[in-house]
Formats: C-alpha cells, sequence, structure tokens
C-alpha cells in the first residue's frame, strides 16, 4: 500500500533516539503530554520542538495536545511557531482528556466543559493562521479584531488531527477535523468508527478526500506471545494506573514479529492510512526494538 505512512511515539524522555527514527525510514514522529499525571510527562509542544531541531525531513506531531487545557490564542501562537520553526512539519494531534480530572482542576479549567472548550479552540486556530483582523464570538471564547503573525508555513496551518474513542470525538473529527487518531480499538471498531465519521460528514456534505485516518497502536515485541503480553501488561499497567491484564490482547499489536505484522495489518484492512507505533519495552532497548520494527515490519507494508 504505496500511501501507508507510519511513524513512532515516543516519550520525552526519549528525543535522544529521534534522529535514529528518521534516519530507519519511519515517516513521523509523536509525543504526548499531560500537565500532571500518574508518572514523568514532558510538554508535548516543547519537546517536539526539540525534535524538530534534530531532524530535517521526518513529520512531528503531538499525540496528543490537550486542547482545552491552555486559552486557544496561547495554542495556536505556540503551533504556528512549531510549524514555522520545523519549516511545515507539523501535525496537530490534539484530544480533551479527561481520565485524570485533577490536571484540570490544577489549571483552572472546568472538567466539564472540555468538549466545548476544544470545538471552539479548533475554530479560532483555524482563523488565526488564516486570516487578519479576525473576531470571534464563542460561548466561552471571544476575540475582537485581532491578527496573529506569522503565519504557519503550511498553508491553512497544520492539519489538525483529532483524538478520542467517544461518539463525541468523531463527531469533531467529521465536523472539525482533517483526520482521526483513536487508540485502544480493535480493527473492528476502528472500522465502526470511520464509518461513522465519513456518515456524519456526508451528512453534512463536507469534502473528506484529503481527510487522514490515523491509529496509534501500543505493540510490545517478544521471542513468545507470553513475553510480549508479560511486557505490555507491565508498561501500561503501570503508565495508566490500571490494570491492564484482560485488555492487551484486544487492544495492542503484540507478540512475534509476524503476529504484530498481522494484527497491523488488520487495521490497514480497517482503513488506517498512517499508523504510528507506540512500542512498550524497557528504555534501555527501544533503539533496539526500533531497528526491529525498521527492518522486519515496515518493509511487509511498503
Amino acid at each position: 500500500m504505496a500511501d501507508l505512512q507510519f511513524g513512532v511515539s515516543i516519550r520525552g524522555t526519549d528525543i535522544d533516539h529521534v534522529t535514529a527514527i528518521e534516519a530507519l525510514g519511519f515517516d513521523s514522529v509523536w509525543t504526548g503530554e499531560h500537565m500532571l499525571f500518574h508518572g514523568p510527562v514532558t510538554d508535548g509542544l516543547i519537546t517536539l520542538a526539540a525534535c524538530a531541531g534534530k531532524t530535517s525531513r521526518i513529520k512531528i506531531g503531538s499525540a496528543i495536545n490537550l486542547l482545552p487545557l491552555r486559552p486557544p490564542v496561547v495554542v495556536a501562537k505556540a503551533v504556528s511557531t512549531l510549524d514555522v520553526v520545523s519549516k511545515g512539519r507539523f501535525i496537530f494531534g490534539i484530544g480533551v482528556g479527561g481520565e485524570f480530572p485533577k490536571e484540570f482542576e490544577a489549571c483552572g479549567v472546568p472538567h466539564h466543559e472540555r468538549g466545548h472548550r476544544a470545538n471552539e479552540a479548533i475554530e479560532i486556530c483555524r482563523k488565526l493562521w488564516t486570516e487578519d483582523h479576525v473576531t470571534y464570538q464563542g460561548k466561552i471564547f471571544q476575540l475582537y479584531d485581532v491578527t496573529m503573525l506569522p503565519k504557519p508555513v503550511q498553508p491553512g496551518g497544520p492539519p489538525i488531527i483529532v483524538s478520542g474513542r467517544s461518539e463525541a470525538a468523531m463527531r469533531r473529527a467529521a465536523r472539525l477535523g482533517d483526520g482521526y487518531m483513536p487508540y485502544l480499538f480493535t480493527p473492528e471498531r476502528y472500522a465502526e468508527s470511520l464509518k461513522k465519521i465519513y456518515a456524519i460528514a456526508s451528512a453534512q456534505r463536507r469534502d473528506m478526500s484529503c481527510f487522514t485516518p490515523y491509529h496509534l497502536v501500543f505493540t510490545a515485541l517478544g521471542e513468545t506471545p507470553e513475553e510480549a503480553h508479560r511486557l505490555a501488561v507491565e508498561k501500561l499497567s503501570r503508565r495508566y494506573n490500571q490494570p491492564f491484564e484482560s485488555l492487551v490482547e484486544r487492544y495492542c499489536a503484540l507478540g512475534t514479529v509476524k503476529e504484530c505484522i498481522e494484527r497491523l495489518q488488520r487495521f490497514v484492512d480497517a482503513g488506517a492510512g498512517h499508523i504510528i507505533l507506540s512500542p512498550l519495552c524497557d528504555d534501555e532497548i527501544l533503539g533496539q526494538h526500533l531497528d526491529l520494527y525498521a527492518r522486519d515490519i515496515l518493509p511487509q507494508f511498503r
């Protein structure tokens, strides 16, 4: 599948691997963020600015930016700047978060407003990136005759990829997004979510010809399926502070190289156009695993 692309999601503490990820032939590199969480998580946009400085070809993307936690003008400025310094390589993955309510409280953002704030923020960002003398009247945010410069390098601004697993996220992607990026989905649920998104967009007569279906997949390679299962359970249970014993087989690509390829193929068959691999392994062997993905998995799809 010539148009299929592959990216890698890394933690902010792993950015020393970014130059290797580019050299290995991946199409994109991603990182996420939380203000407060169960373990160490860096600021996503600052981390991606560092990634931009270490690379020259690869796309850099947020997977994801917690859009409601910042004022939209602040976000629009940071993203525009990141697109400029990366020479137009930024992909803006956004979500509303919510699984860790304390960070909303700490940021002074009402938890129940996060969806509406995200919707208005997307509209404001697009206006600031493409228009001068912007006036905006929303329920939460208002702007009066403001102009933001410099504009992003990419015409219209970086593509906005909506993440999330809820019906509201699918509606947001269909109405406002340039793509959709769920995670912890089965291939069947992934296919069904895309069907819903395209149906909503069709009802609104929205052109989806440039819409890109992404999927973030947690991956665990092992010499045996049991070893990969143990690794996935250990890493995800610690990351999300909840048991994953009964979930990893359902949602992850894990096992031997052959088994991971078969699982990823099911997402390709379900409609994915850009797959983001999120390796679950010990820090000291991440480089080895990236080599394995590039050598043994990517060529099977190209």
